[in-house]
């Protein structure tokens, strides 16, 4: 009996031992999980990439507030180098008296070793210049930094070409540029814990142009409606993960939309009564069914003219994206392309919902996507295009045929049409372009909620989420 008591406690001992032990796991990786490694970006192997060239720029990476520029920098300088030595010039303003004297690099690294910065090891630091555009001084002797050759340079900053007016010498032939975008919808995934093999389905469907297993597509396309109202700004990605309460995720994307305004009214000069009014403007403008910026709905008789360097303002700084009209289906589109006929995209689409299409949340998470007439949706199709380096055209001839977005492969066009609602093979203006010259378009793509499809005239029917792969 004794013996029998014993192996009870030993085997309940057992299971104890073994429940704390997952929980501490959990616990831990949570932790981690939260603090370091929660979301993956893929910037990560860009600037892995950058640091591995021979004769290598200063790398400048540009992009909106808030996408997630510093974190990466910050992280990956730590990561691969012996010695990080971080600098931001909003911050640290009495760093800018550096650069006052004369600009050449030896000069600068003295002043800047004096001030305490960190240790400037030959061959083995990393100078991160941050918020440059809050010294043009330091942008200027990026030429010099960089023939000096001792140290590596990355420069960030959120209003470059704004706040970069008294630049007197821009570094041509010293910098390489690059674009850091919100989450796509792939790192969006990641964050959501679907592993490469899922995500090599999913690109394997999309590749061989067949349909996913139906329980993955429908797990997916709940996710892409969370990615939707969520977006990919990485705190309110990181609300959203770690709060089961979404309105604290909201809280989030008003302040970072706060800080969008606040920005207008600092830096916009003349234009920031335009700038505001343009980017308070654009949920409205993408609920109506062409969804093209119309000026007169802001201003009786507005001129295009007067609202040119507003609309600039708002996509130079990153917070809107521009979908120029062309009026032919012929390359190179820039050849046809109407610059005063656009669209205006956010972004975002989690800020897009958060900034003028209150309560509408609740409704795309429960799968109503066709809201607004699909203005959603279009968003984060451009958006994604975006963050592959796309540009952006839609086709409009008299508002007889409009599609949603062309551009280049290769030689020759690709059209997309997105359709948010249940009857997504009703697409006439794409119809009327096939029937036009099928041979010149390399593929015609109607984005969907529905999995894939083929269909008439070499039409391929693909889920939203796929626009990923595109």
């Amino acid at each position: 009996m004794r013996k029998v008591v014993n192996l009870a406690h030993f085997t309940l001992l057992k299971v104890v031992k073994f429940t704390i032990f997952i929980l501490l796991k959990v616990e831990i990786y949570r932790i981690f999980f939260k603090g370091v490694f929660m979301l993956k970006r893929k910037m990560i192997n860009r600037l892995i990439e950058w640091k591995n060239s021979p004769n290598k720029l200063a790398l400048l990476v540009k992009g909106a507030r808030q996408v997630g520029k510093t974190y990466i920098i910050r992280e990956f300088g730590r990561t691969n180098y012996k010695n990080f030595i971080e600098i931001n010039f909003e911050m640290q303003p009495s760093v800018k008296t550096a650069f006052e004297g004369d600009l050449d690099a030896r000069t600068i690294i003295f002043n800047l070793s004096l001030m305490g910065l960190g240790n400037f090891e030959e061959g083995k630091t990393l100078i991160f210049f941050d918020e440059i555009q809050s010294c043009a001084q330091a942008r200027t002797a990026i030429k010099f930094l960089v023939e000096d050759g001792r140290f590596d340079y990355i420069e960030s900053g959120s209003l470059l070409g704004i706040g970069l007016k008294d630049v007197s010498s821009y570094p041509v032939g010293f910098e390489e540029q690059v674009i850091m975008y919100p989450l796509d919808f792939e790192e969006f995934l990641w964050a959501k814990g679907i592993g490469a093999d899922i995500i090599g389905r999913l690109k394997e469907a999309y590749l061989d142009i067949h349909a996913v297993d139906d329980f993955l597509h429908d797990r997916i396309m709940k996710i892409f409606r969370e990615f939707l109202v969520v977006g990919g700004m990485p705190a309110a990605v990181m609300s959203f993960l770690e709060n089961d309460d979404f309105s604290q995720t909201i809280k989030i994307q008003n302040s970072i939309l706060d800080s969008y305004r606040d920005d207008i009214s600092k830096y916009a000069d003349r234009q920031k009564i335009l700038a505001k009014k343009m980017f308070d403007a654009i949920p409205e403008q993408l609920s109506k069914k062409n969804k093209r910026f119309i000026l007169a709905d802001l201003e009786k008789g507005a001129a295009a003219r007067k609202y040119e360097n507003a609309s600039m303002w708002l996509t130079e700084t990153g917070i809107a994206l521009n979908c120029f009209n062309v009026t032919a289906l012929e390359s190179p589109l820039r050849f046809n392309e109407k610059r005063n006929l656009y669209k205006l995209y956010m972004l975002d689409t989690g800020l897009l919902c958060a900034q003028g299409m209150i309560g509408i949340q609740s409704g795309l998470l429960k799968g109503s996507i066709e809201i607004n007439e699909g203005g959603i949706t279009e968003n984060a199709a451009a958006a994604e295009l975006a963050k592959k380096n796309i540009p952006l055209y839609y086709y409009d001839k008299k508002g007889r045929a409009e599609i949603d977005f062309v551009f280049m492969e290769g030689s020759r066009l690709s059209i997309i049409e997105v359709k948010s609602g249940r009857n997504h093979k009703a697409h006439a203006s794409l119809d009327h372009a096939c029937a036009q010259s099928r041979e010149k378009f390399a593929r015609r793509i109607v984005l969907s909620r529905y999995n894939t499809e083929t269909g008439a005239n070499g039409i391929v029917y693909f889920p939203l989420y796929m626009a990923m792969f595109v």
